[in-house]
């Protein structure tokens, strides 16, 4: 059997492990490796069942683009969290219809509302090796620019060749630094409405006071639904559209999960960096992490001081506001994670162990030699710094469209293969849709207010590597004028601009235009010069992960990649922890949502939920074990974001939950995983049929869903 590789080859004597402790993203082609361990671990499926796209329960894993989800019904039903929608809910609101405090019910098919602009829903089909393909032509006399021009032509041709059937959406990713790629091949669907959201005060109970907290009470749930054509085929919104027919769809658990039963996750984590260089670690924590949180209080406390007293301004940015929040809040947590595990020194060590293996043979020395990507680190890291200061301005809503648009003018001037990716002929609808929801989130007194916090930031970079025409045209227009003349307020204008030639922009007197116009040769100096420090670190970190996959293997051990967007499932078990004193239960009760209600802010349940609770009446929906009403769970399932809203399935591979969130102390886990105090936090389906039974009144989807009398126990 091969045992699983601890982040870098850490040693899992130096880890205080509780029983049956588990970690990794892994691949569904890396089942076979870890099969006796699922078994062991208490899953009942074939392990072979989770290696396989075509069938249940991974061919009901879908993304929704940020956002993991899942089908629940044959009529295209998808579950995911409320915060996951929560773009949808606030694009659909306005004053005197606030679905973001009351919660939106379609009554009907008919009801349902619109998504967003700009919401997908992908549906897994494929994901292949496609390294072969990714290197043609890559030579090691290839570097920088050249070589990351390279390997992106090779990447261009492999999508345009899948998406040549029609309306898949494929991407190339890498793994391993870059070692290999696989291609993931998607159905998208274009026609994505909002179904079900809970009222906030169920759907963001706790809101930031409760996030990345135990114990959580927090209903984070929601329902979109995917839409076709009559025929089938995917199109965009229409009122001819019927439900989608997903081929699979999760079977809702007749009885819910208990403490120490096997749970596992399936879904589309984001990005760790587990992987990456201890030099990496600690700068990211010593310098960029602090100015990252830093940078986000001031942009949540910007956009609460400059709507304050304006509700119809509040919901536009509200969406904005509770991203920010979540984030500052993370990186909080990470970097207490850090101190509390030692990642500096448990990293230093980890590394040391690989690296004494390559430097105890000159031919791994000469292949996998470590100093070359050590030399690139020491740029990326000045680079990253920058990035964060100066992409401060892409908060200015009229500002990042005004670039983007005379990007698109650039990049016409092209043939499609030749074009920037984000810039081809498949990006077009999408691009459309971010540039119409601007319209419902942006206000014009904020958008001022965040620009110029951004400029300040701006100008802590260094001088040299500002740009000069910039400032230079920013002081010339000033910010009066900028607001005052600019027309890419209204949507029908702003949109008119994506057929527009470079000439036309050159010659406009909007504003906003004119800074587009300024930024764009700095824009793009800055841009080729990341193109070829990729292309630097591409060779050099691919040829030190090739060691590491080299050095596990000669250990009998399988080493998963760090999450990078594609579909990844984990598993664990319903656990609490008991550390420094704290017992945390594995489950909440809704006794302990009501003990926090207060009826403000928020912790303001809605009343009906709080008087069902109070009278106890939780129907064939409470927990035996429990003798009361379960709201979330614990366990060690290994995820990140881009994991919410992934479906939490049983033993069986049936639906109990969906992941949310994780615990502050563990959030480090991007980094480095550690089983002493990594949780994550589930909202448990019972109470999510609770509420949509006896609150909210949602029998239609309940059964659709099939759910029968006798689930949920």
């Amino acid at each position: 059997m091969k045992t699983r590789l601890y982040v870098l080859l850490a040693s899992t004597a130096a880890l205080s492990a509780p029983a049956m402790a588990t970690e990794g993203m892994w691949l569904p082609r890396q089942t076979a490796g870890i099969a006796d361990e699922l078994r062991a671990a208490g899953l009942q499926l074939d392990p072979a069942v989770l290696g396989n796209l075509k069938a249940a329960p991974l061919n009901a894993i879908v993304s929704l683009g940020g956002c993991s989800a899942a089908f629940l019904s044959p009529q295209g039903l998808v579950a995911t969290n409320h915060h996951c929608v929560y773009g949808s809910i606030q694009y659909n609101s306005k004053p005197g219809q606030d679905y973001l405090t009351d919660g939106f019910l379609a009554a009907s098919l008919t009801d349902e509302l619109a998504a967003a602009p700009g919401s997908r829903i992908y549906v897994i089909e494929d994901l292949r090796d496609v390294t072969k393909d990714m290197d043609k032509g890559v030579t090691t006399k290839l570097a920088g620019l050249r070589r990351y021009e390279q390997m992106e032509k090779n990447r261009k041709a492999l999508i345009a060749s899948c998406e040549k059937q029609a309306s898949r959406r494929c991407d190339v990713r890498a793994y391993y630094g870059g070692a290999t790629y696989y291609l993931q091949q998607q159905l998208e669907i274009k026609d994505v409405r909002l179904v079900y959201a809970p009222a906030g005060g169920i759907g963001n109970f706790g809101g930031e006071t409760d996030n990345w907290m135990w114990p959580r009470h927090t209903g984070d749930f929601g329902f979109y639904r995917a839409y076709v054509a009559p025929d089938g085929s995917s199109a965009p919104y229409s009122a001819s559209n019927v439900p989608y027919q997903p081929k699979a769809w999760l079977k809702v658990a007749q009885q819910g999960v208990k403490d120490g039963d096997f749970v596992m996750v399936a879904g589309f984590p984001g990005t760790t960096s587990r992987l990456v260089t201890a030099q990496e670690a600690k700068f990211n924590f010593a310098t960029l992490y602090p100015v990252q949180q830093t940078l986000l209080n001031e942009y949540s406390d910007a956009i609460t001081r400059a709507t304050a007293g304006d509700e119809d301004a509040a919901i536009k940015y509200a969406s904005i506001q509770k991203g920010a929040d979540n984030y500052k809040k993370k990186y909080i947590g990470e970097m207490s994670g850090a101190d509390r595990i030692g990642l500096a020194a448990r990293k230093d060590q980890q590394e040391a162990a690989y690296r004494a293996w390559i430097q105890a043979d000159p031919k791994r020395a000469r292949m996998y030699d470590p100093a070359r990507l050590d030399a690139l680190v020491a740029e990326a890291n000045q680079a990253a710094l920058d990035n964060v200061r100066m992409g401060t301005l892409s908060r200015a809503q009229l500002l990042g469209a005004a670039r983007n648009l005379y990007r698109w003018s650039k990049e016409r001037q092209k043939p499609d293969a030749q074009r920037e990716s984000g810039y081809q002929d498949r990006d077009r609808l999408p691009t459309e849709q971010r540039l119409t929801q601007i319209e419902r989130r942006f206000a014009p007194k904020v958008d001022r207010v965040l620009l110029e916090q951004a400029i300040g930031e701006y100008r802590k970079v260094d001088a040299a590597r500002r740009d000069a025409a910039f400032e230079a045209k920013l002081g010339q227009v000033g910010m009066d004028r900028l607001y005052a003349e600019t027309k890419l307020a209204d949507t029908p204008t702003r949109l008119a601009w994506l057929n527009k030639s470079p000439a036309e922009f050159e010659a406009s007197t909007d504003p906003f235009i004119q800074l587009a116009v300024a930024m764009y040769p700095a824009d793009i100096a800055r841009e080729n010069a990341a193109k070829d420090r990729a292309g630097r670190l591409q060779a050099a970190r691919s040829a030190y992960m090739q060691g590491m996959l080299a050095y596990a293997e000669g250990q009998g051990q399988a080493l998963y990649p760090d999450a990078n967007g594609s579909l990844r499932f984990t598993y664990g078990k319903v656990t609490g922890k008991n550390v420094d004193g704290e017992n945390w239960t594995p489950f909440t009760t809704a006794e302990g949502l009501a003990a926090k209600q207060t009826g403000k802010g928020e912790f303001d349940a809605p009343d009906k939920a709080i008087q069902l609770i109070k009278a106890k009446d939780y129907g064939r929906y409470a927990s035996p074990e429990l003798g009361t009403l379960p709201v979330d769970f614990l366990s060690t399932v290994d995820i990140t974001n881009g994991n919410s809203g992934s479906s939490t399935l049983n033993a069986r591979g049936e639906f109990v939950g969906l992941a949310f969130d994780g615990t502050l102390e563990g959030v480090v886990s991007d980094w480095s995983y550690d089983p002493s105090i990594n949780r994550t936090i589930h909202v448990d389906s019972r109470f999510m049929l609770w509420t949509m039974d006896k609150v909210d009144g949602a029998q239609r989807l309940l059964q659709e869903m099939g759910v029968t009398q006798t689930a949920a126990r």
